[in-house]
């Protein structure tokens, strides 16, 4: 039906196809090519094949839609197209994007090492038969695990214009990358998942290179700030489960957008005065009260000191327990001006972890929207818990707009905190409280309702535990 629907309707979509969205334009050609892969199971016609003249017309198409067409199917569908007619034949081979993953190299067979030389095999023919340029390059199929092969791959595309490169190794150890990869200068974009990288004493760095995401990496620490600090164009920097150091150290000029989770006992920054957007998570709090401290200071103003232009922040996991380790100021000798949206991951039973909260919604005069997600521990730091009451005077917020209190069990540090934010706020449009659990939850939003608002606009949105 689908097909015999298409095939009445092809010439209104040709017509309309510079208007057609890329999820339509593939409905169109994939449902073609299952159309003329039907009609040529059938004994051929005696008169003129309609399906021959609708492929005329595909045939007749711009270059440039053509290319657009093309860009738009998974790489095995792209390769089909051949059959449609001479023009389009070898088209393919000029792709400037290839991309072979699970969707687009489907391989039907259960044993591992046939399918390895099935991908091996469909990965060679591509490269074998392209021409052009290839300017974007993944490879992430989950049955690929960190072979020779990988090595050939790399140093042929290292002699060509490569502005992409994604490489995810979803088997084995980590792979160790060729010499051969840090000869990529075009790179725009770099993204490794479970690679060993050691870098050449020659490597000098990605000067072209905006984007970099890496996942699950072994480096030692030396050649990972080399790297970083000799990509003088870097924008944006993702680093998830590193191995290889625990002190980490950023010196980028141009950094805008930051994010790391991993074991980290140290985290610097140094020349960053772009950054806006900053993600932190350290998975551990091992190390947060030892030798955490920077003098007197503290780490809340070594960590902000770089950090001027910062717009949004998100402090996850165990980052507040190291963020409060030294001492924690009223706060900060200069404000962040500019940061308007703030999620903080909180134990409430922890005094220091309070204030250094504390010290950021006084450092932050012009915030709009704050997140806050409560993180129990088995064994809470209760240092001076008892009376938090005086901490929580003269702190107007009064740019904070929206408000969002997840996982809370409704103890009194954690009710004191949501009162203070209720009667300090107001321009509050809206809070939204989801507890731990549903237990008690009905006490618990009685008792939200009676804080007071210094917003008469302010509406509190208790969610049960369940809904999102």
């Amino acid at each position: 039906m689908y097909i015999f629907l298409l095939y009445f309707h092809v010439d209104d979509l040709l017509c309309n196809i510079y208007t057609l969205n890329q999820s339509l334009i593939y409905v169109l050609v994939i449902g073609f090519l299952n159309f003329v892969d039907l009609q040529k199971q059938r004994e051929p016609p005696k008169v003129p094949s309609c399906v021959g003249m609708e492929v005329d017309k595909i045939s007749n198409l711009p270059e440039h839609i053509i290319d657009n067409i093309l860009s738009s199917l998974p790489l095995r569908d792209a390769v089909r197209t051949s059959i449609l007619s001479s023009k389009w034949r070898f088209k393919w081979v000029t792709l400037p994007h290839l991309v072979f993953e699970n969707q687009s190299v489907l391989i039907s067979a259960q044993d591992q090492t046939i399918i390895k030389n099935k991908l091996v095999s469909v990965i060679d023919h591509v490269l074998l038969l392209h021409t052009g340029p290839i300017y974007r390059f993944k490879l992430s199929h989950r049955d690929l695990q960190g072979v020779s092969d990988v090595d050939r791959w790399i140093l042929f595309l290292s002699r060509g214009f490569v502005k992409e490169f994604i490489l995810e190794i979803w088997k084995g150890h980590r792979y160790k990358l060729p010499s051969s990869m840090y000869s990529f200068q075009k790179l725009i974009h770099l993204e490794l998942f479970n690679c060993l990288l050691k870098p050449p004493y020659t490597f000098n760095g990605f000067k072209s290179l905006k984007s970099l995401d890496l996942q699950h990496i072994t480096m030692d620490q030396g050649a990972f700030e080399d790297m970083v600090s000799n990509c003088p164009l870097l924008e944006r920097l993702t680093l998830m489960n590193f191995d290889g150091f625990t002190h980490l150290k950023i010196h980028a000029p141009n950094l805008v957008f930051f994010d790391v989770g991993g074991v980290f006992e140290e985290v610097d920054f140094h020349d960053t005065i772009n950054l806006a957007i900053v993600s932190i998570g350290l998975y551990s709090n091992t190390g947060s009260d030892r030798n955490m401290a920077f003098g007197c200071t503290g780490n809340l103003i070594k960590f902000f000191a770089n950090l001027p232009r910062i717009q949004r922040l998100e402090v996850q996991n165990f980052f507040l327990k190291y963020l409060a380790a030294g001492g924690v100021p009223v706060k900060l000798p200069t404000p962040c001006i500019v940061l308007t949206f703030l999620s903080i991951r909180v134990n409430f039973n922890d005094m220091e972890e309070d204030l250094a909260a504390l010290c950021l919604l006084r450092s932050c005069p012009n915030l709009q929207e704050l997140e806050l997600f409560a993180r129990s521990e088995e064994h809470a730091t209760m240092r001076s818990v008892s009376n938090t009451v005086e901490n929580y005077q003269c702190l107007p917020l009064n740019q904070l707009r929206l408000v969002k209190i997840v996982g809370i069990s409704g103890i009194k540090q954690e009710l004191s905190f949501i009162n203070f934010l209720l009667a300090n706020s107001p321009v509050l449009e809206k809070m939204t409280v989801k507890p731990a659990s549903m237990e008690g939850g009905m006490e618990m939003a009685k008792e939200l309702l009676r804080f007071r608002r210094a917003s008469s606009q302010a509406e509190i949105i208790y969610l049960d535990g369940v809904q999102d």
